[in-house]
């Protein structure tokens, strides 16, 4: 028996809204007299909602609860996202080939408000059979609490499942759950050696994530 299912993440996966995440943490930072540097970005990506605002509230020295920077970050990076919605290219395709022939799940670290919002303007909301989310788990990435959760709601074994993820916080989850991984970064924020090392397989676009990559990658 080979792979039983595939989870995706959301943020840098699906949507290439790392980049939106970014531009709101700088804006933010601005509007304060501070700065959000590209090193800070790295240690907020893939990590659950108070992982990050945690990161911001001590990196940028702020004198704010972590509840009101999720609230403000959030109504930013929802604003850009009614805007412009920007899938990465093949990623809509990728999760319906998919949904052929695995059953899949989403795991994402953002903001339950965040996530339903993507769903919604993507059309992906009847599209996952489990959807978690980074609010309700106890330990965001690099745990692999999330993954676990899936994993657990699916009724498939570790090493039977596949996940993908553009960070290196999201690929040490995968690892320490125990599954498949694929490294899948945004353009605009590449992975180290080391994160890439990690995976079991390395993309640069959504439309090389298929059914027969996945099938690759089987244990058997």
């Amino acid at each position: 028996m080979g792979i039983e299912a595939v989870i995706y993440d959301m943020d840098g996966v699906l949507v290439d809204s790392e980049v939106y995440w970014d531009q709101a943490r700088v804006d933010f930072a601005v509007e304060r007299g501070l700065r959000w540097t590209d090193a800070m970005q790295r240690q907020a990506m893939g990590r659950s909602t108070v992982g990050w605002a945690g990161i911001m509230r001590d990196e940028l020295a702020l004198d704010m609860s972590l509840d009101a920077i999720i609230a403000e970050m959030k109504a930013r990076v929802i604003a850009q996202y009614e805007q412009r919605m920007p899938t990465r290219p093949g990623a809509l395709e990728s999760v319906a080939a998919m949904q052929a022939h695995y059953r899949i799940g989403l795991a994402s670290g953002s903001p339950t408000e965040i996530i339903k919002a993507v769903l919604r303007i993507t059309g992906l909301e009847q599209q996952f059979e489990v959807m978690i989310y980074g609010d309700e788990v106890g330990k965001g990435k690099p745990a692999p609490d999330i993954y676990q959760e899936a994993l657990r709601q699916l009724g498939v074994s570790p090493a039977r499942a596949v996940g993908i993820e553009d960070s290196a916080n999201g690929l040490r989850s995968l690892k320490a759950a125990g599954m498949l991984a694929v490294a899948a970064p945004s353009p605009d924020f590449p992975l180290p050696p080391a994160a890439l090392a990690l995976a079991d397989a390395h993309i640069t676009t959504l439309v090389d994530f298929t059914p027969q990559l996945v099938a690759g990658l089987s244990r058997d």
